[in-house]
């Protein structure tokens, strides 16, 4: 796997850039060894792990950090939004969104975010065309951990829509539980929440980020402590692979 923490070229407005934009590479970045760099909002920071197209308007996949009482102007989403609430309170003039929430906003979709405490967020731009998307808010803490086919796994799906091709869902494994190869037919994105597994290029423990080509397969095994991570298979159709000039 290749990874380049902290990647984040200054750009010119309006040029185009690429982290990780090679879709048929096998990627990873450990977040938690990455540095924060500026947003247009002074108070808002990000990690960004993946980007094709323009700093500010590109598809994008960060980490991001609200200081206490961050505010962002209203703005749209074109291509839809998705978050899941890591840390703290995200809110905007629709509700107050605490540690646990996953929202899918879809194309058309517009608000002013804000979080008073403080929060950190898993976000993903751009990467939802469609407006027959179905608007999503769920609390995760709520829902039940469901069986799956494989001894000591289960889980909670959080999106999943006819016509689409993505579907989203967070995975629990317990302690050292391992189902053997694991096939992404369609590519899939791996976030680490809680724990660690491993596979045959390393251990990934919380805050690692994970994307697999089509195709693609791996051996996990969950540590000692188990492991608790956000999948999203399907999602790579709606990328776009960046040009040669810009991998």
């Amino acid at each position: 796997m290749t990874g380049n923490p902290g990647r984040d070229r200054a750009v010119e407005p309006g040029m185009s850039e690429s982290i990780h934009g090679d879709l048929s590479a096998r990627v990873r970045e450990d977040t938690t060894k990455m540095r924060w760099t500026p947003s247009p909002s002074g108070s808002v920071w990000r990690k960004r792990v993946h980007l094709v197209g323009p700093p500010e308007a590109g598809q994008v996949t960060s980490v991001v950090r609200y200081e206490p009482q961050s505010r962002f102007p209203a703005h749209d989403h074109p291509d839809g939004e998705e978050i899941l609430v890591l840390e703290g309170v995200f809110s905007d003039e629709h509700g107050d969104w605490p540690a646990g929430t996953f929202l899918l906003n879809p194309e058309g979709f517009r608000h002013a975010p804000f979080s008073r405490p403080g929060c950190t967020l898993f976000v993903k731009l751009r990467q939802f065309p469609g407006r027959a998307r179905r608007h999503v808010v769920v609390d995760t803490h709520k829902l039940p951990w469901m069986p799956s086919d494989t001894s000591g796994v289960t889980h909670k799906p959080l999106y999943a829509q006819a016509g689409f091709s993505d579907a989203i869902r967070l995975e629990r494994y317990e302690s050292l539980a391992g189902p053997g190869p694991v096939s992404y037919p369609e590519g899939a994105e791996l976030f680490v929440l809680d724990g660690a597994f491993s596979d045959e290029s390393g251990e990934h423990g919380a805050g690692t980020w994970l994307r697999f080509p089509l195709g693609a397969k791996h051996q996990l095994r969950a540590s000692a402590a188990g492991c608790t991570f956000y999948v999203k298979t399907g999602g790579l159709r709606y990328l776009r692979s960046a040009p040669e000039s810009l991998r």
